[in-house]
């Protein structure tokens, strides 16, 4: 009787049969992945020439985002058309706030907010009664010492009095001379003047209200002097500098305002790839107020001469 042998996991001499022949799947990955990693081997850029991700030669960051929608062959130019998606905003050029710089009760607000001013004259006035009477203590005491430093040294002169005494009471009347001058400068701090002409943007602070020390009661503003502030991209450095004219178109006039470029920012952004750019308005400032805002137009001086329509990538030589 012949006898049938059933191939298991364990080894073949224990059970008595012959090992297993392999088949045809066994003998195809002997012979192919051997011949699939000597190729890899030899030839590494089968692989990086399927890379999605790899750039052309001579491409730069963003090119991709710029040519979108622009027809190829075109040399990029920027023209005044590149400008229609900026937003300018008009900004004073001096602004700032006033705070007290003592603790005191507003006595008396001169100027109501909108209200115009000139350059030193009385904004705030602070209640100082106690300052003002240590003010006249100081200038007492200054003219007490005084007159005993000038008894003291007519009496040294006569040999009737030491020079100690004479030197304690010279130095008593200069120290009450600084403490009238500290005074004085206290007092002096008890009303807030306008370190230029123009307005009260804002009134942070009311009458009879108590201060502290570095509260904020105005914010003023000059609207005789204003300027354009917008973003820019980084790529117009090459041909955007100061002096180059541009053209406000107000939202809230409708109409055009002439205006100049004056500074740029100190430093790119480097996530948008934006630059800010300051420009003075050089027309009328008319029916213009701070935080107006428009669409901002401007022309390079090399574009007079090109085709007006949407710019194309540029080409690599």
């Amino acid at each position: 009787m012949r006898r049938r042998c059933i191939h298991s996991p364990e080894p073949a001499p224990t059970r008595g049969c012959p090992p297993p022949t392999p088949g045809l799947a066994s003998s195809w990955r002997r012979f192919v992945i051997p011949f699939v990693l000597v190729l890899i081997a030899c030839h590494p850029k089968v692989l990086l020439a399927a890379d999605p991700w790899q750039k052309a030669p001579g491409s730069t960051p963003g090119a991709a985002s710029a040519d979108i929608g622009s027809p190829p062959g075109r040399p990029f130019q920027p023209t005044a058309l590149r400008s229609e998606s900026l937003r300018g905003q008009i900004l004073p050029r001096d602004h700032t706030t006033l705070a007290t710089e003592l603790p005191a009760r507003i006595l008396r607000i001169h100027v109501a907010e909108g209200g115009r001013f000139k350059a030193g004259e009385t904004l705030v006035t602070l209640d100082c009664g106690i300052q003002q009477a240590q003010l006249r203590k100081a200038r007492a005491a200054r003219t007490a010492a005084e007159k005993i430093a000038s008894v003291n040294a007519k009496l040294a002169e006569m040999n009737s009095m030491g020079t100690l005494e004479v030197a304690t009471s010279a130095a008593e009347a200069a120290k009450a001379r600084a403490e009238e001058s500290l005074w004085a400068a206290t007092v002096d701090k008890c009303s807030l003047a306008a370190p230029f002409p123009g307005r009260v943007a804002e009134q942070k602070g009311r009458e009879h209200q108590y201060l502290q020390a570095g509260q904020p009661v105005l914010d003023i503003l000059d609207d005789s002097r204003l300027e354009v502030e917008f973003i820019a991209p980084s790529s117009w450095l090459s041909w955007i500098k100061p002096g180059l004219e541009f053209v406000l178109h107000a939202d809230e006039t409708g109409m055009e305002h002439p205006a100049r470029i004056i500074r740029l920012g100190a430093r790119v952004d480097p996530v948008s790839q934006s630059i800010k750019i300051t420009g003075q308005l050089t027309g009328g400032t008319d029916g213009l107020l701070v935080g107006m805002s428009g669409r901002i137009a401007i022309t390079p001086p090399h574009a007079s001469g090109l085709d007006h329509t949407t710019p194309g990538p540029s080409t690599p030589p």
